[in-house]
């Protein structure tokens, strides 16, 4: 079954009253060729009336406000989504000279997927990654977009607290460590530096039901928690090919799609700004599972992540959260 049954809870604990909190989630399924969003619910704690739009990329961003004093904010998203069938890889047709040859073309067309941004920036340090996913290539664009994944892949380790939310990738090439947003940050520089438009997609990670149980360890250590992270990039004649550098290997329907942008600055599933002297505690829990298994059963698979605490906040002045 390739139907998910997805619960995301972010809560917030403030150690003294805040008010004036203004909030944006992009939290709600894309639904698209690749999958159907079927049925989604936005709550918060306390209650607040949402209002929702697209942004430039298409994903649906909910915003609400509460004015009021409160010690404690919870926004929890329900919803149901249906993953359709990977298509097959697209052929190896177009060559890395004929691409070249619509590099400005594309630039042109793509120019917020090309160019470099705070989160993914373009250092020489990974021109060597680009000429050797050039070698692995056999001349192929996209083979190219393939070897750069693979790369990656095999370069770095997967390491949770090696990085934090506002790392840039220099922190990772630094380490060799990082977790699923670095992976896809590196990828995206390592293609948008040879030319290629490419997407930041953050989502959801479905664990499978491993053989054993050291398969079943080691998806936890690759996948790490239920969020995940990676990358779409387009090849002219082949269309967009979706990439996990953290797997190293192209998504599958375990993969679902909460929302794209040129990196994480775009896409962060939680947004939001408050007034007030209090410190803030943030947890974050996910919650998947197949909607019916191959026995009929429904199962929770349960994830939990804690970020690490926020720096000290200066009173009387908004605060991001």
């Amino acid at each position: 079954m390739n139907r998910y049954r997805l619960v995301h809870v972010t809560e917030f604990h403030y150690d003294g009253p805040v008010s004036e909190s203004y909030n944006e989630v992009r939290l709600r399924p894309r639904h698209d060729d690749r999958q159907s969003c079927i049925s989604f619910r936005l709550t918060t704690t306390p209650q607040a009336p949402t209002v929702a739009h697209r942004d430039m990329f298409e994903n649906l961003v909910h915003q609400f406000n509460v004015l009021g004093e409160h010690r404690y904010l919870k926004v929890e998203a329900e919803s149901v989504v249906l993953i359709h069938d990977s298509p097959p890889a697209p052929p190896d047709t177009l060559t890395l000279a004929e691409f070249d040859a619509m590099r400005e073309e594309l630039r042109e067309e793509y120019f917020d997927l090309v160019a470099a941004t705070n989160y993914v920036p373009h250092p020489d340090a990974l021109r060597e990654f680009v000429r050797e996913a050039e070698e692995r290539s056999s001349g192929m664009a996209p083979g190219f977009a393939r070897a750069a994944s693979e790369l990656v892949h095999g370069r770095f380790r997967y390491e949770q607290g090696a990085t934090h939310v506002h790392s840039s990738i220099g922190d990772s090439l630094e380490t060799r460590a990082g977790v699923c947003q670095d992976f896809a940050h590196i990828l995206l520089a390592i293609l948008r530096m040879r030319g290629f438009p490419a997407y930041y997609v953050s989502g959801y990670l479905v664990p499978k039901r491993a053989v054993d149980a050291a398969e079943r360890s080691m998806e936890e250590v690759i996948g790490g928690q239920a969020s995940h992270a990676w990358v779409e990039v387009y090849v002219a004649g082949a269309g967009w090919m979706a990439l996990d550098p953290t797997l190293g290997a192209p998504v599958s329907t375990q993969h679902v799609r909460l929302a794209l942008g040129r990196d994480y600055g775009d896409v962060a599933p939680v947004r939001g700004v408050y007034r007030g002297h209090a410190g803030q505690r943030l947890s974050v829990d996910v919650l998947v599972r197949p909607v019916l298994d191959d026995e009929g059963r429904e199962h929770w698979t349960e994830t939990a992540a804690g970020p690490p605490q926020p720096p000290a906040l200066q009173s009387g002045q908004p605060q991001q959260q």
